[in-house]
């Protein structure tokens, strides 16, 4: 049975899609009790299962990054988007109301303060990705 559902967008899967021919090989791997609960923390973490944890950060030696981090990282990237794209209408609208009255708005210092806030976390992404 699949974790996917028709309702919920494939970015959230939590196993990795079907195979063409399926997957021919199997492997068992034992871990203490300790390394179990380091794994499912990580798994739980990037939202996917361990095997698919395992897999992932195994082929990554040769990329340097999982699809699963990638793919949180594009998610956190849109997420900031359209943070601000809210953000650029508040301005337009404040610039607005602005040239008609020929006064400056309540909402300027606040808004400019939102966009600084949306650049910093913008930079920090950056960071983060740079550094992956």
């Amino acid at each position: 049975m699949s974790d996917e559902t028709g309702t919920e967008p494939q970015t959230e899967r939590r196993r990795r899609a079907n195979a063409p021919g399926g997957r021919q090989h199997k492997h068992e791997v034992k871990v203490t009790a300790e390394e179990e609960g380091r794994l499912l923390r990580l798994a739980l973490a990037q939202r996917v299962t361990i095997p698919r944890l395992l897999v992932e950060t195994t082929l990554a030696s040769e990329t340097g990054e999982t699809v699963t981090e990638r793919r949180n990282a594009i998610g956190k990237l849109f997420e900031l988007h359209r943070l601000l794209a809210a953000v650029s209408n508040n301005v337009n609208q404040i610039a607005k109301a602005t040239n008609a009255t020929g006064q400056r708005q309540a909402e300027t210092d606040a808004t400019l303060a939102a966009v600084r806030r949306v650049a910093e976390r913008i930079d920090a992404a950056v960071d983060e990705l740079s550094l992956s």
